[in-house]
């Protein structure tokens, strides 16, 4: 019955990571037709239905003060989404995974004290050394692609520390209500991009597939692993999250990426395992949607 116990939040944990990345595969799909912009707004546009249809958002009172939160909340959440998603036009999917996730690293580091984040510090710096666009050969990464990577994971790291505020105040309404805003902000970029194309009939299969593979499954999944796992269970696990990534990548798009590359991927999930068990125990904020 322990044993259970253990592996069924574990298990819940990495299929979770596992449907954010074939959520993120299977919306290039919708690239050519509507635009990472334009993936992006039906995205989060039907990723915002499927969670207020299940948190019932509209029964949360929200105080002048909290909306502030939750306004920079869903703009952070909006905004990240989309770099991510221009990320992917010009790079492969792991590499922007691992790219992204120094935000979090970058936050769970500056919030420690400890001489040995040095190290961990260090690891990361090496593995993001290994992925950017430095070289004229054959492998060298887009630098624009790089750019947008290194903009979704600031916009990661600006999640973790408002959504933990917004979580506070406002509960569990706070995904829901921070996905509507974050559909709205993106709303316009997506129009520019795709404009009656966002309508088409054709698209809405994909659409609600990448949506509930990236929203509305791993959210139900993360809401088991965070009631049973400890924080830093919760956070070397999910470290797993770039390595996901690639294998996503290579399995569904066929991404295959050279060994330094793989190796830039490793570096930066020891960085962020070894940062989490360094930490102590804090509060988890779930991965971003």
């Amino acid at each position: 019955m322990k044993l259970a116990s253990i592996l069924l939040p574990i298990g819940a944990l990495l299929v979770a990571m596992v449907s954010i990345q074939a959520g993120a595969s299977f919306a290039k799909a919708l690239f050519p037709a509507v635009g990472a912009e334009g993936t992006t707004a039906l995205r989060l546009g039907f990723g915002a239905l499927m969670l207020t249809l299940v948190l019932r958002p509209w029964r949360a009172r929200i105080s002048r003060a909290n909306w502030r939160i939750l306004a920079l909340y869903g703009v952070v959440l909006g905004l990240m989404n989309l770099c991510y998603y221009m990320s992917l036009t010009r790079i492969p999917l792991g590499i922007a995974a691992a790219i992204e996730f120094t935000g979090p690293l970058a936050v769970a580091v500056c919030t420690s004290r400890r001489r040995i984040d040095l190290i961990w510090v260090a690891l990361a710096a090496c593995g993001l050394l290994l992925l950017l666009p430095l070289d004229t050969s054959s492998d060298a990464l887009d630098p624009i692609g790089v750019l947008y990577a290194l903009l979704a994971g600031a916009g990661w790291g600006t999640y973790v520390i408002i959504g933990k505020r917004a979580g506070n105040a406002l509960g569990s309404a706070t995904p829901a209500l921070g996905m509507i805003i974050g559909a709205l902000v993106v709303l316009p970029f997506g129009v520019a991009q795709a404009g009656i194309a966002l309508l088409s009939p054709a698209l809405l299969p994909t659409a609600l597939l990448v949506a509930a593979l990236s929203s509305a499954i791993p959210f139900a999944l993360e809401m088991v692993a965070l009631r049973r796992l400890p924080p830093q269970t919760y956070g070397t696990l999910t470290s797993m999250e770039p390595a996901i990534g690639a294998l996503a990548g290579l399995v569904i798009l066929h991404e295959a990426l050279p060994v330094m590359q793989w190796l830039a991927i490793g570096l930066i999930i020891s960085a962020s395992i070894g940062t989490t068990l360094a930490i102590r125990p804090e509060p988890v904020v779930p991965l971003p949607d």
